[in-house]
């Protein structure tokens, strides 16, 4: 059995603020090397799905640099197809405001694929998970709808827009809401939905002619609410990382220290994989010392760092201190500078000298090219 993948790229922009001013959540960076595009998408890849749309709204020209032809995920083949769906492809004048009514872009290319299923993602929450074990639960349980979820409550946090559901032995959905508890027994939906293609062209078609822009509220509810709808739930066991908000971007980077998530989220079976560049090793003088980190290559590090994730070609001169903090690539970190708990956006100048110090729960942000 085939699928279709969607990817949707700006769903939850607003939420994590200054983070995505001038980028898509798609391509936020995260972990040291990657965008969180990179995890679905290579998620699809390894599913064997070789037919994806990216659906966009808009500030995605990092993102369409980040992807080119998509040839790091093997799919600039003849026999795979790519494809980056901006907001006005089907010649609407406004850009949407909801998943559902950002599928009406993507209906051509819908229409123009053969396989009967379609896989939909959000690029926010992080996992690695193979699709066709939930393509095939799906196909089994005869339902018209398949939600992807997971039950680590502990690390949830909660989001207006998540999906909480409950389910039976049998995996039908017992119940249904937005954004509100159903209890100990309850899933949490990923954003990760499978539907029969045909079904779903006309559910598109359908419901935003008539005004509705939400998959999950006036699609999934509405249905479920008036017994008109069975909905399958396949539960994903694996460790699920939700960027929703600043904080839980932030607590998640540092997540990946964890041996046990890290094994799995990066699993040399099904790799993770990204835009590839060819840079210098990272440089250790003798003055640097580094504890808890993940620091990537091309890297100058002189200075002293404690739980931190460094990009690639970033400096840190002698004498810097930097704990609980997030430096993206080519930040410099001066001579003597003290950074905790801040999140410095690409090419970040931090003058010698200088502290920046914000709270566990509140990281300080320095805005892309700033100067502090």
């Amino acid at each position: 059995m085939k699928m279709t993948g969607i990817i949707f790229s700006n769903v939850y922009d607003t939420s994590l603020g200054d983070l995505t001013m001038k980028r898509t959540v798609a391509s936020l960076p995260f972990g040291g090397r990657y965008r969180l595009v990179d995890f679905v998408l290579s998620n699809m890849v390894n599913s064997n799905i070789s037919s994806i749309g990216l659906i966009t709204k808009y500030n995605y020209q990092s993102l369409m640099d980040h992807l080119g032809s998509g040839a790091e995920w093997d799919l600039s083949r003849k026999n795979a197809s790519f494809y980056i769906l901006p907001p006005f492809a089907s010649g609407a004048t406004n850009v949407y405001r909801g998943n559902l009514e950002a599928l009406s872009n993507a209906v051509q290319f819908l229409q123009s694929n053969k396989p009967d299923y379609v896989v939909m993602c959000d690029t926010t929450v992080i996992c690695n998970i193979n699709y066709q074990k939930a393509l095939a639960s799906h196909v089994a349980s005869g339902a018209a709808v398949t939600v992807i979820a997971s039950r680590d409550l502990k690390a949830y946090e909660s989001v207006d827009s998540d999906l909480i559901l409950t389910k039976d032995e049998n995996g039908k959905a017992t119940d249904l809401a937005i954004g509100n508890d159903l209890g100990d027994d309850s899933l949490i939906g990923m954003g990760m939905f499978i539907v029969e293609r045909k079904f779903l062209i006309s559910v598109i078609n359908n419901y935003v002619a008539r005004g509705r822009y939400s998959f999950e509220k006036d699609f999934l509810l509405s249905r479920f609410a008036d017994d008109s709808i069975n909905i399958n739930v396949y539960e994903f066991k694996g460790p699920v990382l939700r960027n929703h908000s600043i904080l839980s971007y932030f607590k998640n980077n540092f997540r990946i220290m964890d041996e046990a998530i890290r094994e799995d989220i990066f699993s040399a079976k099904s790799p993770i994989y990204t835009k590839v560049r060819d840079e210098a090793p990272t440089y250790y003088a003798d003055t640097s010392s580094v504890n808890d980190s993940v620091i990537a290559d091309g890297c100058v590090i002189k200075g002293k760092l404690e739980n931190t994730v460094v990009f690639r070609d970033v400096t840190v001169e002698e004498g810097a201190k930097i704990k609980n903090s997030i430096i993206m690539q080519g930040t410099v970190v001066g001579r003597g500078a003290k950074i905790e708990n801040a999140i410095l956006d690409k090419d970040v100048t931090i003058s010698d000298g200088a502290t920046l110090i914000g709270g566990s729960t509140s990281p300080v942000i320095v805005h892309k090219g700033d100067t502090i």
